[in-house]
């Protein structure tokens, strides 16, 4: 799938790098052409097939996109859930959104997890004993 060039691709898994950097959560993408579903439902499962829900603390964050069809949704397990304000994953998409009328899908991403990033270090601090539960490139799926 070539949503993204390779630059782009490293950007984002660079961004994800830096802002996990600072936190003990996990922040993953999750990529595809179409959604063949409501999109939370569809981010909801992909969540699940990603491993995302296994996470020790329960505090990993999926941006799901499917970019033929505009729609994307930020999810984040229950550990995160519970401590972000209600409007969070809300504000964060209206600035994505921004970024991505302006056609600027990978600055869109970018901006997504340096938000959700904040977020993760406020409430779930980098620990020295930290491991990195989830790889940190871009998930491109087939729709199935």
């Amino acid at each position: 799938m070539s949503i993204f060039s390779e630059k782009e691709q490293e950007l984002i898994s660079n961004a994800v790098e830096s802002a996990e950097r600072y936190t003990s959560g996990e922040i993953r993408i999750c990529v595809e052409k179409t959604c063949s579903e409501p999109v939370l439902d569809r981010a909801a499962n992909y969540f699940n097939k990603l491993g995302m829900d296994k996470t020790a603390q329960r505090n990993g964050v999926l941006i799901y996109i499917a970019t033929e069809d505009h729609q994307f949704a930020i999810i984040g397990d229950a550990g995160i859930n519970k401590l972000v304000p209600h409007d969070f994953w809300n504000s964060t998409k209206d600035t994505m959104l921004a970024y991505f009328k302006e056609g600027d899908l990978t600055a869109g991403i970018i901006a997504g997890v340096k938000i959700a990033g904040e977020q993760l270090k406020t409430y779930f601090p980098y620990l020295d004993s930290d491991v990195n539960e989830l790889p940190n490139e871009v998930s491109f799926m087939d729709g199935k």
